[in-house]
């Protein structure tokens, strides 16, 4: 499985997220769809991946699949307890 960045997760909201202090790099998208907490699906039908930050947000990760390719569309931080299931694994 190849992951794929889009232009604007690489040039704005990586970069955002840096200069807003929140350490959120490549490799931790990466290892947030390898190996996801939760993983769900938007209303628009594209597969969502997500993991802790810490206790009280989540990455979430929106992708979308072209054959073996996996291309990071955008990603963002969101409280807990809005997209994440109940049940924890």
């Amino acid at each position: 499985m190849k992951i794929v960045f889009s232009g604007h997760v690489l040039n704005e909201t990586i970069p955002e997220f840096s200069l807003l202090g929140w350490n959120i790099t490549k490799a931790k998208v990466r290892q947030t769809i390898k190996n996801p907490k939760w993983t769900g699906i938007t209303k628009y039908g594209q597969p969502a991946f997500m993991s802790l930050i810490n206790e009280k947000y989540i990455l979430r990760v929106i992708a979308k699949r072209e054959g073996d390719i996996i291309r990071v569309i955008t990603l963002y931080i969101a409280k807990r307890g809005r997209y994440e299931s109940t049940k924890e694994d």
